[in-house]
C-alpha cells in the first residue's frame, strides 16, 4: 500500500490528532476508517433501492422513496433533538 500526503491547516490537524487519540487510533487509522466507513451519495441511494426491495420481497411492504425521505428526515430530526437535549 502507497502512501499519500494530504495537506490541511494545523486546527484541523490538531482537531484529527484529538479526535484520533480519543479513539485510540492514529490520525491515519482515523482517516482511513472514515473512508471506508463513509458512504457516497450514490452508495447511500443503492442501499435504499436494496431495502426497499428486501422490505417488499420479505414482507409484502412497499416503500415509496417519498416515504423513504420522510421517514429519514424524521430520524435525522429526532437525532438532533436527542443531541440537543444531551448538551
Amino acid at each position: 500500500m502507497s502512501d499519500a500526503m494530504i495537506r490541511v491547516p494545523a486546527e484541523v490537524r490538531d482537531r484529527l490528532a484529538v479526535i484520533a487519540e480519543s479513539r485510540g487510533l492514529s490520525i491515519r487509522s482515523l482517516v482511513q476508517e472514515f473512508a471506508e466507513e463513509t458512504l457516497t451519495e450514490e452508495e447511500r441511494r443503492e442501499r435504499a433501492d436494496r431495502t426497499r426491495d428486501y422490505l417488499a420481497e420479505h414482507f409484502g411492504v412497499r416503500v415509496t422513496e417519498e416515504e423513504s425521505a420522510a421517514m429519514g428526515r424524521r430520524l435525522r430530526d429526532a437525532f438532533t433533538r436527542s443531541r440537543e437535549d444531551a448538551a
